[in-house]
Parts: C-alpha cells; sequence; structure tokens
C-alpha cells in the first residue's frame, strides 16, 4: 500500500529537480523525499575551492538551502526561505561527498522551521543550517497529482 503524502512529495521533489539548473549544475542529487524532508548529496569539485583549498562555504551553505527548499515545498505548496543560518563546524575537503539532512522542525499554516545537518564522508557534521520558511497555502508546486 503507497503513502499518498510520500508519492506527493516525491513528485513535487522530481518537477522543482526538473527545474532547477542551480542545483543540477552544482552536481546535487536528490537522494530521497518525504513528507517535511529531504536528503541530497553533491560531491566537493575542484571548482569549488577557496584558496584554503577546501570547500567554500557558500556551496555547503546552496547544499543545505536546496535539502532545506525540498524538505518545505514537499507537502506541494509554494514556500520560499524567509531566513536562514549557517555553523560550519569542520572543512569539507575536495573529492568529500556530503549528505543534507532536512528535516521539518515546526510546520505552521504559512511559516516552519527546518534543520538540515551536511555530513561528510565520514558521517561527521560539516555544518548546521537552520531555514524558516514562508508558504503562500494554495498555491501548489505541481498542479497535477501522483497517480
Amino acid at each position: 500500500m503507497s503513502d499518498p503524502d510520500s508519492e506527493l512529495a516525491g513528485a513535487v521533489a522530481r518537477a522543482l529537480y526538473a527545474r532547477d539548473t542551480a542545483a543540477r549544475w552544482l552536481g546535487i542529487a536528490v537522494r530521497h523525499c518525504g513528507p517535511g524532508e529531504a536528503v541530497l548529496t553533491m560531491t566537493v569539485a575542484d571548482s569549488m575551492l577557496n584558496g584554503h583549498g577546501i570547500c567554500h562555504g557558500g556551496f555547503i551553505f546552496s547544499l543545505a538551502d536546496t535539502a532545506f527548499a525540498y524538505a518545505c515545498n514537499s507537502g506541494n505548496e509554494l514556500t520560499v526561505a524567509q531566513h536562514c543560518s549557517i555553523d560550519f563546524l569542520r572543512p569539507a575537503r575536495p573529492g568529500e561527498l556530503l549528505t543534507a539532512t532536512a528535516r521539518e522542525t515546526v510546520r505552521r499554516p504559512r511559516s516552519g522551521v527546518y534543520d538540515v545537518v551536511v555530513c561528510g564522508a565520514d558521517g561527521a557534521p560539516v555544518a548546521l543550517f537552520r531555514g524558516l520558511s514562508r508558504s503562500r497555502p494554495g498555491t501548489p508546486v505541481i498542479d497535477e497529482t501522483p497517480p
């Protein structure tokens, strides 16, 4: 038996990704999207390195922000970031696979709080991100519903 909320979240993720040229350009892949949650990955490319030879924090932020976006749009309501913050815990190295796991912490009719943990290949946290969302209820991301 299938879960309609999970099917909807998957359909929304596929529709978002098809339009998300930034995520595709960065090599971000959607590994999972469910109601209020998402798991995305990105490999640190040489073009993402800063002057210290480690991943520029902006790319780590972009991965976390993208996971946040997929989690907070998973219910098919057009939702954008209202405020975001990030704490960097350790450097990400060239070639390292980063995994961003986003989870809904609080959801209200027009706003939500989402926490994202970005981990390195060893499973240790690289960054902690918190995003506050703002929705436009009644405005769908996709008009069709999954089969």
